[in-house]
């Protein structure tokens, strides 16, 4: 559900008012540029209203393929394949949740949508026909001006084959705080660090970005996040990446750029 080019202009509009004119008129960009237009609450109609009341009366999550929303907590989510590339899906909570920036994502207590993200992978193996290398899978999220939708969605894909590469060669030098990954990807620069463990059932991505970040409504909202699964001596585990939309050079935060929707 990305930004159609059409609207890319009213993107960055939005993304300059936000650095130069204050919150206030920032919003209003945001509203009258094309994040908050029309169609941008497009994603939480289907799964507001569709996915979720039709996997409650009949059992059928359609349009969605799968819907998860028995914790009582409201840490529920839906799946739904997306309309861009044939083998890309999106993970999107049940409960209203705008985007990286909202405060729901980073409360102690916060669900983990990487987690349930990371096990939706599942659906793009079935639709490609096999079994995917975790360092071949990719999950990402698009800053605040780098997204046409306002209900968080994370995109589950194939990473890039250059992407893949350049974490390779610099696997070794990736340790467990962050640190600037020394190659740009895709045009992009990147802080890095990694996650032990094969899951994430005890590492939330959005909790492991620094305090400075998540303290701060505005800067979170210009974060892009990347996560890809990986082979570390001591066993399996991820590389977590984390962007930051900018003016020069420029920037608009958007991770997705990093995989590979055809899914060779």
């Amino acid at each position: 559900m990305d930004v159609p080019l059409p609207l890319a202009p009213r993107r960055v509009h939005a993304f300059l008012a936000s650095l130069f004119a204050g919150p206030v008129l920032a919003f209003i960009m945001l509203v009258l540029g094309g994040c908050s237009n029309g169609h941008s609450d497009a994603l939480w109609q289907i799964v507001n209203g569709h996915c979720v009341p039709d996997e409650d009366e009949h059992g059928d999550p359609a349009p969605c393929v799968a819907v998860d929303h028995s914790n009582a907590a409201g840490h529920g989510w839906a799946v739904l394949k997306d309309r861009n590339g044939p083998y890309q899906y999106l993970l999107i909570p049940t409960a209203r949740v705008t985007g990286i920036e909202s405060e729901l994502l980073y409360s102690t207590d916060a669900a983990n949508y990487f987690q349930a993200a990371w096990k939706a992978r599942s659906f793009v193996e079935q639709k490609v026909g096999h079994a995917i290398p975790r360092e071949a899978m990719s999950l990402a999220i698009n800053s605040r001006y780098a997204r046409s939708q306002n209900q968080l969605h994370i995109h589950v894909d194939c990473l890039k084959a250059d992407v893949r590469d350049a974490l390779q060669r610099q696997k070794g030098s990736i340790g467990d705080t962050w640190s600037a990954f020394p190659e740009p990807l895709v045009g992009h620069r990147f802080q890095v660090r990694r996650i032990r463990g094969a899951d994430l059932d005890a590492a939330n991505p959005f909790l492991l970005l620094p305090d400075s970040i998540r303290q701060d409504e505005s800067e979170r909202g210009r974060h892009t996040l990347v996560l890809t699964g990986a082979h570390f001596a001591e066993g399996d585990g991820f590389i977590l990446l984390d962007g930051r939309a900018s003016l020069w050079p420029f920037d608009a935060g958007h991770g997705e750029d990093l995989q590979d929707h055809a899914c060779p």
